[in-house]
Parts: C-alpha cells; structure tokens; sequence
C-alpha cells in the first residue's frame, strides 16, 4: 500500500483512546467511527472492549449495525479485542436479550468466560507469528469452538483467545492497554495485505 492505510476505532463505548494511540504508533492513520458516512471513509475497523451488549444497541441506534455487517461480508478488515471478539462472533452461547452480532468469524463465545469485573488479570500469552505479548483480560470472554477457515492465534488456560479468519482478527485481551503495539501491526500489516490483494 503506496498510503497509509486509513483505519476507524467503533467509537460507540469503550476504551476508543487507547485504540487510536496503538494504531498511530503502528504506522496508521486512525480515526474514530460514530456514523455510517465516517465507516465509509475508513479502510478497516477496530471495534474496542466495552460491553458488548450495549455496544450492539448502539450500533443500531446510530444506524451502524447493517453496514458494519455489509462492509464485514464484503471482506473490510476488522480487529475486535473483548467485546469487539464477541460482536465478531457468528454466534454467542450466553447472549442477553436483544444483544446482536456483527458476526463475520466462524466462532462461538462465551460471554464473561474468566470472571467478573473483580476477576479480572494481566497473563502473558503466545501469540502465533509474535511471540509473547503481555494480555489485559478485563471480564473477558473465550471463544468455546471455531470453524475450520479459523486460525487458532493463542490459547490461555486451554482456552481459545485470539484467532483470525481471513481479514478478521480477534482477541479476549486488551492489547491496547499494555504499550506493546505488534498486535495492532498485525492487524495493519493484515490491512495493507488487503490493499495489496484488492481494492475493497
């Protein structure tokens, strides 16, 4: 990709800052996404922790839920870390009432999967193709199985917590919130590989 690749942070709730400071320094230029006109102008997106639930209703609200789903089935890259992994989820076990899904990786989870709020922990974790990266797991969930186009990229306790299927990359932890910024150039390195590949 000749330009830097242009990527949005969903910017309903959640830990949005932190997203566009780790994309900066990832060689990005990051902007936060509120509106369907401001998701059409991006490349790729970052949907943040939060809670999932009310991230959803938002999504609706502000009218972003089907174009989220439009540009997702249409291959845009998109990275969701802890409720960002569970709207990128096909299917959620526990889900509450109303909660929806972007979907777009080929996955169930289970919500809350490590605790509480009060539970919550710092681990490192194995990643595929990086090595140890150190993860903020904020009442975090797992993901209980994946499809066979699914990557498993890292396991914590015999539990699945990053995978990537095609230009969709997903992790339980918080990334965001440690200053070690490789995974967030995966995901950019996954975006200029778009780029390279095909317009979008």
């Amino acid at each position: 990709m000749a330009t830097t690749p242009v990527i949005g942070v969903l910017a309903l709730q959640g830990d949005v800052r932190e997203h566009l400071i780790a994309l900066a320094a990832a060689d990005a230029v990051a902007r936060a996404v509120r509106r369907p006109e401001e998701l059409a102008e991006v490349d790729a997106l970052v949907i943040p922790g939060g809670e999932s639930t009310t991230i959803s209703k938002l999504a609706v609200l502000f009218g972003l839920l089907e174009p989220l789903r439009e540009r997702v089935r249409g291959g845009m890259p998109v990275y969701g870390t802890c409720a960002g992994l569970i709207l990128l989820a096909d299917k959620i076990l526990d889900p509450r009432s109303g909660q929806e899904t972007i979907g777009g990786i080929d996955m169930i989870v289970r919500r809350n999967a490590f605790g509480r709020q009060n539970e919550s922990f710092e681990a490192s974790v194995d990643v595929r193709g990086l090595g140890p990266v150190e993860g903020v797991f904020i009442r975090a969930p797992w993901v209980e199985s994946v499809g066979a186009e699914v990557e498993v990229l890292a396991e914590h306790g015999g539990h699945i917590v990053a995978v990537r299927q095609g230009w969709s990359l997903a992790t339980s932890f918080h990334p965001e919130l440690t200053g070690d910024h490789r995974v967030h150039g995966l995901f950019v390195e996954m975006v200029r590989e778009k780029a390279a590949a095909g317009s979008r």
